[in-house]
């Protein structure tokens, strides 16, 4: 009785993932995933238009623009 107690709160209904062909992934992996995707896009766009060369914290600036993306992502996608 005591260990189906304990067994009652892993359920499967609020688990929090998704099948993604046929496999269950986490939501933040995926948006972490497209996070680090648009900070290195973002990369990219501001050294070919040299606004790179103006910023000081890069490294900074790209790790708050992939997270900024990130949430965005979770925000939009799986939000209220």
């Amino acid at each position: 009785m005591a260990s189906c107690l304990l067994l009652a709160g892993c359920s499967t209904d609020a688990a929090p993932s998704f099948s993604l062909v046929g496999a269950y992934f986490p939501d933040w992996m995926l948006c972490a995933i497209c996070g680090v995707l648009a900070a290195v896009g973002l990369r990219v766009i501001f050294v070919f238009t040299t606004i790179d060369a103006f910023l000081r914290f890069r490294l900074f600036t790209y790790s708050a623009l992939g997270v900024i993306v990130a949430l965005s992502i979770w925000l939009i996608w799986f939000g209220p």
